[in-house]
């Protein structure tokens, strides 16, 4: 009987640290729950943002290929001439503006640009800026400059599972600082709260390419 209880004793030892054991590397897994554990999770599709009201910037490269003007707010394509998707442009006239090449019947150059934006077109109001002139005003960091403690491994499940959320709406997007970057055309706040609400602050920081004036 005493032997029994013996080897009782010690199995339920080796149990106990076996189960502290796997308890310490799931721990170590990361500070920050995966995409698949997000306790919400994100809707199935991204919330309709309401356009800005008032004036906005927007600043990239403006493609007019025949007639047909856009302005290019994320990655441009290493063409010639160049291509992009970009957000429809009204009221571009080139006769105002310097520092433009030209290819065929498609004309681009790189430049600032003020108007208004409805959600899907740019109306231009200003004479537009060669970006190489323009003096923006800096841009305030969203995390203060503390870095964030979501580890690599989910922030990589996080961004493509974003990425592929957003759709076209999504520009760029990179892990920098224990977060994941989300660049989008434009976003009021309406964004930002879907994802804190899936992942929790500070995993996911969305910026926006078009910027209000004053």
């Amino acid at each position: 009987m005493t032997i029994s209880r013996t080897l009782a004793s010690a199995a339920a030892a080796v149990a106990a640290t076996a189960l502290l054991v796997l308890s310490g590397c799931s721990a170590d897994a990361g500070s920050s729950p995966a995409p698949t554990s997000s306790p919400v999770g994100l809707p199935a599709t991204a919330p309709v943002v309401a356009p800005p009201e008032g004036p906005v910037t927007a600043a990239g490269m403006v493609i007019d290929a025949a007639g047909d003007v856009e302005i290019c707010l994320g990655i441009v394509m290493e063409s010639y001439p160049p291509q992009c998707v970009g957000v429809p442009v009204d009221g571009w006239t080139w006769d105002q503006v310097e520092g433009s090449e030209s290819s065929g019947e498609v004309r681009w150059g790189s430049y600032a640009a003020q108007g208004t934006y409805d959600g899907e077109r740019f109306m231009l109001t200003d004479p537009p800026i060669l970006l190489a002139l323009y003096d923006p005003m800096p841009i305030e960091d969203p995390t203060r400059g503390v870095d964030g403690h979501t580890d690599d491994r989910d922030l990589s499940l996080i961004q493509d599972e974003v990425f592929a959320w957003l759709g076209t709406d999504a520009l760029t997007a990179w892990p920098e600082r224990g977060y994941v970057w989300m660049q989008v055309v434009w976003d009021d706040g309406t964004l930002q709260d879907a994802v804190d609400t899936a992942y929790r602050k500070g995993v996911v920081i969305v910026t926006s390419a078009i910027r209000t004036v004053g």
